[in-house]
């Protein structure tokens, strides 16, 4: 077995087993319960998300978690968070299936008087510190809105 550290800056390690099909077990690392992903039927059983949708998730995740960090730095009281993802698939001039895009609508909800100036400095920089979301862009259009809430 490999050791990993938990450290991000020296990477993930992650093991995929293939169970049944296309369905693989993914251990994600010690003290993580594991995943299982599957392909959609017909080629899978749909027993568990496919990567598509993973890494739909993994841009949503990371969109939120670094808004969310940047508004509770600049002490803007955030009561709840939502975040919708759309994985939109397109065909590429050879015919084959790619992520052509990924919708995230992120929906902060505020505490009455946080302050308006810290918020929108926020929303112009948040966007920036998203390690996942910026690694994709340039393969990949990731449009990203903001619907602020009270």
């Amino acid at each position: 077995m490999i050791e990993t550290s938990p450290e991000p800056e020296e990477g993930a390690r992650l093991h995929l087993e293939l169970e049944d099909g296309y369905r693989f077990r993914v251990d994600l690392g010690e003290g993580l319960p594991p995943v299982h992903m599957d392909e959609p039927p017909p080629l899978g059983r749909g027993d568990g998300p496919n990567a598509s949708r993973l890494l739909g998730a993994a841009v949503g995740n990371c969109l939120s978690a670094s808004l969310l960090f940047c508004l509770r730095k600049a002490r803007v009281e955030v009561t709840s968070l939502s975040t919708e993802v759309v994985v939109v698939p397109q065909r590429n001039q050879a015919g084959r299936l790619r992520i052509g895009r990924i919708e995230v609508v992120l929906r902060p909800r505020l505490a009455d008087g946080s302050g308006e100036g810290r918020l929108q400095r926020c929303l112009g920089l948040f966007e920036e510190f998203c390690v996942v979301t910026a690694s994709v862009r340039d393969s990949i259009d990731v449009r990203v809105t903001v619907e602020v809430g009270s």
